[in-house]
């Protein structure tokens, strides 16, 4: 803190680093006696793993993947790290954003301090980004305990899913800031349960025919699952560089347009 000539304190801008660590800081203040919300969004698709890749996998002996023959469970499995990533993401990127723009009124009171709208943005992403992240953590853990991994590419399936988490959080905050009421949260179910099922989650991506095979490859959800899949099976091919590429330009498009709405929204 500076003092300016005409006697009065000035308090130095944040640097965006700075900036970052506060908000993500604040978040994990806020949620820390909250953890049972953690919980619950971490074992519903262990729930899946269990239900659907154990128990329809007791009636598919093999699936095969890239050219490698693999239990039906090592198949669903990687869908469901992407899915968790995607779940942590879009939660805390969608109702508890809304809630903190439209009444708490939580960004205007950050804009009183030396934070920009670009902070904001940049932060409450990277808190999604975590939160998703943090799931897929621990369902890497479930994986790697029930034998479901037998690559070294696996390592590079939590930075994977930190990139899902990363796309997701910041296209569906940017989307956020166009919502008006709860009943448009009807539409973020209405997106995310057919992206859910139909992103090669449970079968593989060739059961579907024509354009419809054409518009599941251009899913999101679809390019997590896929790099999540190759990196943990370790049948790597190009369509992981295709994935990456997609979700990284799909969180800077969400980026930029949060941070262009939030400036609308709160600054005129």
């Amino acid at each position: 803190m500076a003092l300016s000539s005409a006697g009065f304190s000035q308090v130095a801008p944040l640097t965006p680093v700075q900036a970052l660590r506060l908000l993500v800081l604040r978040n994990y203040i806020t949620y820390r006696s909250a953890w049972k919300l953690f919980l619950t969004g971490f074992l519903e698709p262990v729930f899946y793993l269990f239900s659907i890749g154990i128990g329809v996998g007791q009636l598919i002996e093999t699936f095969e993947f890239n050219g490698q023959v693999i239990p039906y469970a090592e198949f669903v499995a990687p869908g469901m790290l992407a899915a968790s990533a995607m779940n942590g993401a879009m939660l805390d990127s969608t109702y508890n954003v809304f809630f903190k723009l439209k009444y708490d009124k939580l960004y205007d009171q950050m804009l009183a301090t030396p934070l920009t709208t670009s902070d904001i943005a940049r932060g409450e992403i990277a808190w999604g980004q975590l939160r998703g992240g943090s799931y897929s953590a621990a369902f890497l853990v479930v994986m790697a305990g029930m034998g479901l991994i037998h690559s070294w590419w696996a390592l590079l399936a939590l930075p994977a899913a930190l990139l899902i988490g990363f796309a997701f959080s910041a296209i569906c905050m940017a989307l956020t800031t166009y919502m008006k009421s709860w009943q448009d949260f009807d539409k973020v179910t209405l997106v995310q349960l057919p992206l859910f099922l139909f992103s090669a989650t449970f079968f593989p991506v060739t059961a579907f025919d024509g354009w419809v095979r054409g518009v599941v490859e251009c899913t999101p959800l679809y390019r997590g699952v896929v790099l999540c899949r190759e990196l943990t099976t370790g049948a790597l091919s190009w369509g992981s560089a295709v994935s990456v590429a997609y979700l990284l330009v799909m969180g800077l498009i969400g980026v930029v347009i949060v941070r262009r709405r939030l400036a609308t929204l709160l600054l005129t």
